[in-house]
């Protein structure tokens, strides 16, 4: 993984719980990694995924290995946008990962 490729910006969110002084407890997103990445366009299975499933925008995120575990629960935001992780795929050993996301609507 070439470290000129890794243009994008991405912060990877973690949805937990706070206690307030009052004892509610309310649910946020909070940031638990901001690293680089890189974009790749959509392969020819989620293109024709996007056919049957209707218009969904989709993407692959390519990082270096994070140092804390991600798993499908978290979620990504990048340029504004917030994607859901769909699936996580290691690259090499402990290399890198691949985030394939779906962009909330």
């Amino acid at each position: 993984m070439r470290a000129g490729k890794l243009q994008a910006r991405i912060q990877i969110e973690r949805l937990q719980e706070l206690v307030n002084d009052n004892g509610l407890v309310r649910k946020v997103w909070l940031p638990i990694l901001t690293t680089r990445a890189e974009t790749k366009e959509a392969g020819t299975t989620e293109f024709l995924l996007r056919e049957i499933e209707g218009d969904k925008a989709r993407a692959v995120f390519l990082i270096r290995w994070p140092a804390q575990p991600i798993g499908t629960s978290d979620r990504i935001t990048h340029a504004g946008k917030v994607w859901n992780i769909t699936s996580l795929s290691e690259i090499g050993r402990r290399r890198g990962l691949e985030i394939r996301a779906e962009a909330v609507a």
